[in-house]
């Protein structure tokens, strides 16, 4: 699969993957150096079933574990993911 790469403009962000001229995409806002709100993640047709969501989840977690921030997961996406997932609940804020 592709690479996931991080687009950053003032105080909104996002993780893009782009496979076959579709891109997913998880968006986000910057609210302080330790703070970031997950606010959509969008997944195209072309790219449903492929773990595309999923990879951009763990990406940003990975980020948030590297980079000490901590996620509000405003995102129902994001959200369901954070549940299934006990083992990130020290980088979600709730």
């Amino acid at each position: 699969m592709s690479e996931i790469t991080r687009e950053v403009d003032g105080s909104h962000g996002r993780y893009v993957l782009r496979e076959g001229g579709a891109e997913a995409e998880l968006t986000y806002s910057i609210t302080s150096p330790t703070l970031v709100i997950a606010d959509h993640t969008g997944v195209p047709d072309a790219m449903r079933g492929t773990g595309a969501g999923l990879r951009l989840v763990e990406r940003l977690v990975a980020d948030a574990h590297a980079e000490g921030f901590r996620i509000v997961p405003l995102c129902p996406f994001v959200n369901a993911q954070r549940k299934r997932h006990p083992d990130w609940a020290d980088v979600f804020q709730v």
